[in-house]
């Protein structure tokens, strides 16, 4: 007798989304995903997968094709407007650190891999998800598009940091807040690029080299939420018309269509859980944070992973009673690393000549009495290992 198969609904096609897609299937769920973009065009430039996205990544067999792009090698560097260093470290140094890579990604790269993990049919584009309706111990849950009712045994929120289902299963919640900086980000041409940050008055540009010879780029500046310019580009070489080279020949290289630029929000009030009733939420609609540890789409990966985790071998009827479990996991954590996240970033936007002197001096005396003082605050985030069994194969069918 054929054993009846769980049923998934994923709302979102990002990271996350296919990551939770790919880690059900794998333990026996059939999965939809619905996805309201008409393609998957990548939004995004590129994305920073660290150690703990990497062995996410491996428990569907997604990692290794992912540390072939592995192009951060040799010196990186922490540097102010006018180019002095104020603390180095190195591909070498992170990979000896934490035992993998970091990985820069074009977007659409990961995404490729993730696809290849799913079956053809589980993916709808084009269609907008209007309601949810949560489900409980008696009830599946109810998912409707613009065209269709659908109900599932288990709905996966994955609809980004402005998420529609938050609001619906969290509706006393306040929801992200503006960090008060903006981002911009571009992929350039080939270029030489040495990998690193330059920290100015409330200024941050970065650039890392991508594994095909082009290069990534990445600007923020504090700024009231919903400033925005008719040419971007031009901005961004007005602001940064003092760093040191290349900056602005690698902003000048973007072409102008090409700059993304987003207000930053972050969830700065924990939810209470990251389920109810038969719905769970998973990466920015969980636990939107600041750019400033690369985390947020690790944290969304290791979501998936743990959510798949926690569901193994769980029937339709028992999905309400497990997903406690994964709120257990994930709520701490998550809120943890947003903290973390905000911190940093906090400090990278001061803006204030005295402050500004005081944390370049800090750097400096931190560089060179501790040269792996910028990885420390690393550690506990990057230290998660899947938990035991989250690889496991497709259940045989009887």
């Amino acid at each position: 007798m054929a054993v009846t198969k769980p049923e998934a609904i994923v709302v979102g096609a990002g990271p996350g989304g296919l990551a939770a897609a790919t880690a059900l299937h794998r333990k026996g769920w059939s999965v939809v995903v619905l996805e309201r973009s008409a393609t998957l065009e990548p939004i995004g430039a590129a994305i920073a997968i660290a150690p703990n996205g990497l062995r996410a990544l491996d428990t569907i067999d997604a990692g290794t094709p992912l540390r072939a792009l592995a192009a951060i090698r040799g010196a990186a560097t922490l540097r102010r407007p006018d180019g002095r260093v104020l603390a180095p470290t190195s591909g070498e140094a992170f990979t000896a650190r934490f035992g993998e890579p970091m990985v820069l990604a074009a977007r659409a790269e990961l995404m490729r891999v993730l696809l290849a993990g799913l079956p053809a049919d589980a993916l709808r584009t084009g269609t907008t998800v209007l309601t949810v309706t949560p489900g409980d111990a008696d009830r599946r849950a109810t998912v409707t598009t613009a065209d269709e009712t659908l109900t599932a045994d288990l709905v996966v929120a994955a609809d980004g940091i402005r998420s529609p289902i938050r609001r619906v299963v969290f509706p006393e919640h306040p929801g992200p807040r503006y960090a008060g900086f903006t981002t911009w980000r571009a992929i350039v041409p080939a270029v030489a690029i040495t990998p690193g940050e330059t920290w100015g008055r409330g200024l941050v540009f970065g650039a890392m080299p991508l594994a095909d010879g082009r290069g990534y780029w990445y600007a923020t500046a504090n700024r009231p939420a919903g400033t925005t310019h008719g040419d971007e580009r031009a901005e961004l070489l007005r602001l940064y018309r003092d760093f040191h080279a290349p900056v602005g020949d690698l902003i000048a290289a973007a072409p102008a269509g090409r700059i993304l630029r987003l207000d930053v929000h972050e969830m700065a009030t924990p939810l209470p859980a990251h389920h109810r009733g038969r719905v769970v939420l998973i990466g920015d609609a969980a636990h939107a944070m600041t750019p400033n540890l690369g985390q947020g789409g690790n944290q969304a990966l290791e979501d998936a992973i743990e959510l798949a985790d926690v569901l193994s071998g769980v029937t339709a009827a028992g999905v309400v009673d497990a997903l406690p479990g994964y709120s257990r996991r994930r709520v701490a954590r998550t809120s943890a690393v947003v903290r973390k996240s905000r911190r940093i970033g906090a400090m990278a936007q001061w803006h204030g000549r005295g402050a500004v002197a005081a944390r370049d001096t800090l750097l400096r005396v931190a560089g060179r009495v501790a040269p792996d003082a910028a990885l420390r605050p690393l550690d506990s985030v990057l230290a998660w290992r899947p938990p035991t069994g989250a690889a496991a194969s497709t259940r045989t069918e009887v």
